[in-house]
């Protein structure tokens, strides 16, 4: 069988991810060993993505098999992919739109928030993370270092305060996510295909689970996670998480 030409792209999608794996390692140590204080005191560990693709972020820690049953998504179908393209680009760039998310799920004080937003400079994203640090909330941001490092300072995205996410994080973990995201040049073709950031996000994502995870069993804590309610015995595995949470999680 002939070998698929990709242009490179799953090699670049697995250097950027081994990227992480080999300089991020202490930051995801440091993020899992907030989200696992939050387990150890029987609290929610909060999701929150800056617009578009990065709120898939959120469904990929969400309700997922084998993930963390005491995730909250602060979803807001407005920025997602769900609502119209135009319509949540347009609400991303919104000022104070971002602070009325948090306002609505009532983030308290030493709340740990996860911040997913790879472009990490957007209104949507800014105002939110303002809002948690004025509540006291703690943050782990996963965006790309390039990206608010390389847009310049005027650009119209930009929140007006001109701050980056990583500005208000407690813990930074940089996804390298290269400003434009797609990765893939095809000789013949001007404009770079295949993009990288979800890729790379889900992986991050997973991985402050796989460490979480660890973190509680060494300090002796059976951590909350669900069962695939597809696979036989699911759904009653899961009855007793879903009794607890369904209160507490809006999107259950």
């Amino acid at each position: 069988m002939e070998k698929l030409n990709d242009f490179g792209y799953v090699a670049k999608a697995f250097a950027n991810i081994q990227e992480v794996l080999d300089k991020q390692a202490d930051n995801i140590r440091a993020a899992a060993k907030l989200m696992t204080d939050a387990i150890a005191e029987d609290k929610l560990i909060h999701i929150y993505a800056g617009g578009g693709h990065t709120t898939l972020a959120m469904g990929e820690m969400f309700f997922r098999a084998g993930g963390l049953a005491n995730i909250n998504p602060l979803m807001e179908t407005a920025l997602s992919v769900f609502n119209q393209a135009l319509k949540y680009l347009e609400l991303e760039r919104t000022v104070n739109f971002g602070a009325s998310i948090i306002k609505y799920y009532d983030i308290k004080k030493d709340d740990v928030v996860i911040f997913f937003h790879n472009i990490g400079i957007n209104p949507a994203t800014i105002d939110a993370a303002m809002e948690v640090e004025k509540r006291g909330g703690k943050i782990i941001a996963v965006a790309s270092s390039y990206w608010q490092n390389e847009m310049p300072p005027e650009h119209f995205i930009r929140h007006p305060s001109g701050k980056n996410l990583f500005d208000f994080a407690e813990v930074c973990i940089d996804d390298y996510n290269p400003v434009g995201d797609a990765i893939v040049n095809v000789p013949g073709l001007d404009t770079p295909i295949a993009p990288v950031s979800n890729l790379v996000d889900f992986t991050i994502a997973h991985l402050l689970e796989i460490e979480t995870v660890r973190q509680c069993l060494e300090r002796g804590i059976t951590p909350p996670v669900w069962n695939s309610a597809n696979a036989p015995g699911g759904d009653e595995k899961n009855a007793a998480y879903l009794k607890k949470y369904k209160p507490l999680i809006k999107s259950l």
